[in-house]
């Protein structure tokens, strides 16, 4: 059965997008998060990276005491720190939460945003100091002693104490849709993680990395990630949409523009293209599909908008495509989370049982 994944908002987060956000990322906020998202079915929480956000390893261990079954996906990036003082602190916090730590390896991101903190590697660089960097994870997370000499780490009879409950090791879960993304990913992830586009961009992509894993002997598991704008009816769903982006200011809108001509990323290009291409369609992708989002949002910008109905029936559509774990938040996160919980999990499972029984038959 599907897994639905979710996001806390560490960053902060509001009614808004594009403006300052009205909501703190407290304790006690991340904490309402937290709960809300295990007692509605979701079973990890996206702990965000980047110069705006909280840490994620602190975040996630300051919630183990608030939950007991939900996991929490966090992010090393390589360049940042070592892999074995990250293998130290996320097998501490695997330790502690009796299994719910999951690792997101974060090789990318804004080139300022990188830089902002030390990191001015090139790209195709970046991704294979990130290969050395899991390379050495799953050997210390598996072997007793580990001896390591490559291009950007060396490292001489190191061990883990202590050493991950989940056996034989945590899941690891990788991104990139650039070509070096997709080599390192198909190589090493265990979850390769994917931003919603249309249903036929999505499918080709899930191909492609299927073909590249193949390449490589291996099977991956697959991970979608999209916004929820969700109603009792759609035309209030669309409101509500339009809501979303209605405080944005023109200078904002012009900032962020220029910002996206320097953006390297591969992944935040092919969301433009979807942006601009639609843009005299109201930025309308596909059935209940709309890149309005990124136009003010980087990563994770396209979003369902419908009722509990629709949004259910487009999410079954892209676990048919071969996805095991779908993420969906919105804003307000908190808000938005307990809406997903409560009247579209409940849903996607339901459908997803029917067609597993009528195959069956």
């Amino acid at each position: 059965m599907v897994e639905i994944l979710t996001m806390s908002p560490t960053a902060g987060d509001g009614k808004y997008v594009g403006v300052p956000w009205d909501i703190e990322p407290s304790f006690k906020y991340n904490h309402q998060i937290a709960q809300m998202a295990e007692q509605t079915g979701f079973s990890a929480l996206l702990l965000p990276v980047g110069a705006e956000c909280l840490d994620a390893s602190i975040v996630a261990s300051s919630l183990i005491q608030s939950t007991e079954n939900l996991k929490f996906l966090y992010a090393a990036r390589p360049g940042f720190i070592s892999p074995t003082v990250f293998a130290k602190q996320f097998a501490t916090l695997d330790y502690l939460s009796n299994g719910r730590a999951i690792i997101n390896v974060v090789t990318g991101g804004s080139q300022a945003d990188l830089e902002r903190d030390g990191d001015s590697l090139p790209h195709h660089l970046r991704y294979k100091r990130s290969e050395e960097f899991v390379h050495i994870l799953k050997r210390l997370f598996t072997e007793d002693v580990v001896n390591y000499q490559g291009d950007y780490y060396s490292i001489k009879n190191a061990s883990l104490f202590p050493k991950p409950v989940q056996r034989p090791r945590p899941e690891i879960f990788m991104g990139g849709a650039s070509e070096a993304g997709k080599q390192v990913a198909a190589k090493l992830a265990d979850v390769y993680m994917m931003w919603g586009e249309t249903l036929e961009n999505t499918k080709h992509r899930i191909e492609e990395m299927k073909h590249l894993a193949a390449k490589e002997g291996r099977t991956l598991k697959y991970s979608v990630s999209l916004q929820v704008i969700t109603a009792d009816t759609e035309e209030k769903a669309w409101e509500k949409a339009h809501n979303l982006i209605s405080k944005v200011s023109e200078s904002s809108l012009e900032s962020k523009k220029k910002f996206r001509l320097k953006d390297e990323s591969v992944g935040h290009k092919r969301l433009e293209d979807l942006m601009q291409e639609s843009k005299e369609k109201d930025f309308i992708i596909g059935p209940n599909l709309w890149a309005g989002l990124t136009q003010v949002l980087s990563g994770n910008s396209i979003a369902l908008v419908g009722t509990p109905d629709q949004i259910a029936d487009r999410v079954v559509e892209y676990v048919d495509l071969g996805f095991e774990k779908v993420l969906l938040r919105g804003f307000p996160h908190l808000e938005v989370i307990e809406a997903i919980g409560k009247e579209i999990i409940p849903k996607v499972k339901g459908r997803l049982k029917e067609k597993q029984a009528s195959v069956r038959l």
